[in-house]
């Protein structure tokens, strides 16, 4: 398994807008051939709809637009005699969904979903920056963890006869 498939990999929206879905179930994403589940991302929310159930954004980071959904629906699963972490959960949940006013620079983490075709992140948390600097801070960590990790090719395991090959001249 990648390492990074389990981390939440630091991404702007035009590497996350142009990985590859792998038609699976659940589906598989991929950045560049390494398998990716969850991203991290800032940026300002340039658009906001709330709903009973939900709240879908949009975050601009300036290389696209990343759409994100926030699901408000655990509240509903406290009403009917929840346990007390599903009511911490909705709690958490609702004052992340009034801090995201239009104008705010968040950081978003979450799941990479997909939804009627297009990529989303399912968000787990989400913060306002207060440092307007974190957005450029996020571009060049986006731009050094590429480099140095996501592009970089996972370590392959080769086969023992490669490793070991026969001395006596057989092909075996």
């Amino acid at each position: 398994m990648d390492p990074i498939q389990t981390v939440h990999v630091k991404l702007m929206a035009s590497d996350l807008l142009s990985s590859t879905v792998w038609p699976s179930k659940p589906p598989c994403f991929t950045r560049k051939g390494r398998p990716i589940s969850r991203a991290e991302t800032v940026g300002v929310v340039v658009s906001h709809e709330r709903k009973d159930k939900f709240l879908r954004f949009l975050v601009d980071d300036g290389s696209g637009c990343i759409p994100c959904i926030l699901w408000l629906n655990h509240y509903c699963l406290t009403s009917h005699g929840g346990s007390s972490d599903l009511d911490l959960m909705a709690e958490m949940t609702l004052k992340q969904s009034e801090i995201v006013q239009l104008g705010e620079l968040v950081r978003v983490r979450g799941r990479i979903t997909i939804y009627r075709g297009m990529l989303q992140i399912t968000v787990r948390d989400v913060v306002v920056e207060r440092d307007p600097n974190a957005e450029v801070l996020h571009w060049l960590d986006c731009i050094r963890l590429a480099k140095q990790c996501y592009d970089l090719l996972p370590a392959v395991t080769l086969p023992r006869s490669v490793l070991n090959p026969p001395q006596d001249g057989s092909d075996r």
